[in-house]
C-alpha cells in the first residue's frame, strides 16, 4: 500500500489524524452496531497499530454501547473516528471514508456478511465470513 503515511479528519476538520505506518487490514463489515454508527448500509474500516496513530487535537468523545466496543466521535460535530474492540487491544480501526487516502485502501474482506442487508449486493471475489472476522482480523 501506497502512501507510507496516511491521514485523514472528522466532518468539521477539527478533529485530524495522521498515521507513521500503513493499516494491517481493510474489511467491510455488515453488522448492525457499524451500520447503525455509520449510517451507511455498510462499513469499511482500516485497522491501524494504535501506537502509530496521532490526533491533533485529541478531544474525541467515547461511547461504549456494545460491551467490548469503545467509539471515538468528534467532539464539535459528531463524526464517527474511531473503534477499538477489546479483543484487540493494540488496533484501533477508524472509517475509510475519513482517511484523505482512501483511494489507497480497498477493502480485503467482508465481515458479519449474515447480518448484511438483502437488498445489497457487493460484486467482488473477496472473503467472506458470517460473523466476526477475528481470525482474520487477529493474524
Amino acid at each position: 500500500m501506497s502512501p507510507k503515511t496516511f491521514s485523514g479528519q472528522c466532518y468539521c476538520g477539527a478533529t485530524r489524524f495522521h498515521a507513521a505506518k500503513p493499516p494491517s487490514i481493510v474489511t467491510y463489515c455488515h453488522c448492525t452496531d457499524c451500520r447503525r454508527v455509520t449510517g451507511a448500509p455498510v462499513a469499511a474500516f482500516a485497522a491501524f497499530d494504535i501506537s502509530a496513530i496521532n490526533f491533533s487535537p485529541d478531544a474525541r468523545k467515547f461511547a461504549t454501547i456494545t460491551t467490548g466496543v469503545k467509539r471515538g466521535f468528534c467532539k464539535n460535530c459528531g463524526s464517527p473516528l474511531t473503534g477499538q474492540y477489546d479483543y484487540l487491544p493494540d488496533t484501533i480501526y477508524i472509517s475509510v471514508g475519513l482517511i484523505d487516502q482512501a483511494d489507497d485502501l480497498p477493502p480485503a474482506l467482508h465481515a458479519h456478511v449474515g447480518s448484511k442487508l438483502q437488498w445489497l449486493q457487493i460484486d467482488d471475489d473477496l472473503e467472506r465470513f458470517p460473523t466476526s472476522a477475528r481470525s482474520r482480523l487477529n493474524e
